[in-house]
């Protein structure tokens, strides 16, 4: 199976689209379709772009566009990136494998949160803590792999004024909970095959200009965390 479109991310790291695209040409199955939303960004190679779906914003439009740009792909499953994820070969692989038996919003990194009140009391699983099984988690991150009628629940509910640039990935694990009955997991990220992970570079390339994750985003990030609490998103360890 190959129905899947792939949305890569423009915005402040031109140098890894190419590193990026010879990863997913690589993978074991194949995506139908490859998209860039490009993000108020400059620095692109045109012959690269060129050969991609490709929309270009001269506004910073935060970090929610990619998924509306998303409503555009026509497979079963999408798989969306961040800027400074680059996935192992088998990454595709592993996902659909996994959502045969835990179908559900899947990425690469995954948080399981210690309190309903402080987004930053958490754990983390995935590509800079690898599970050996897959493993449910509150939210995802650096990449988001789902099917495309998922949007459908993404959407239903828009973002208050104030956070262009946090929450989508809460928001996404909120949506599919609450208007799907759907949990949030990490695939397998074993040690001896890092081919199967979903991030293969992010300790390099995730420190490189980094973005949404400074120091002044967190209290945006707590904030719309309790917003979600406060409407009705249930975590794992909510006792």
């Amino acid at each position: 199976m190959n129905d899947i479109t792939v949305i890569l991310n423009g915005y402040l790291r031109p140098e890894f689209l190419s590193t990026q695209l010879d990863a997913i040409n690589s993978q074991t199955i194949q995506p139908k379709e490859i998209m860039l939303w490009q993000n108020n960004s400059e620095g692109f190679d045109d012959t690269i772009t060129n050969e991609l779906t490709t929309a270009k914003s001269n506004k910073n439009l935060g970090v929610w566009a990619r998924f509306a740009f998303a409503l555009n792909a026509k497979t079963e499953y999408i798989c969306v990136f961040d800027d400074d994820t680059v996935p192992g070969k088998k990454w595709f692989e592993n996902c659909l494998k996994t959502m045969e038996t835990h179908e559900g919003l899947l990425g690469t990194i995954g948080l399981i949160y210690d309190s309903p009140h402080n987004y930053l009391q958490h754990i983390r699983v995935g590509w800079d803590v690898p599970n050996e099984e897959t493993t449910r988690v509150d939210i995802v991150g650096h990449c988001w792999f789902f099917k495309r009628e998922w949007l459908t629940a993404f959407w239903r509910e828009l973002r208050p004024d104030g956070f262009d640039y946090v929450g989508e990935d809460m928001h996404f694990s909120y949506s599919i909970q609450k208007y799907f009955g759907l949990n949030t997991y990490v695939p397998p990220h074993p040690k001896d095959d890092i081919e199967m992970w979903g991030s293969t570079l992010g300790w390099h390339f995730g420190n490189v200009r980094p973005t949404s994750a400074l120091p002044g985003r967190m209290q945006e990030m707590n904030a719309y965390y309790n917003h979600l609490i406060n409407n009705g998103f249930k975590i794992i360890n909510d006792n």
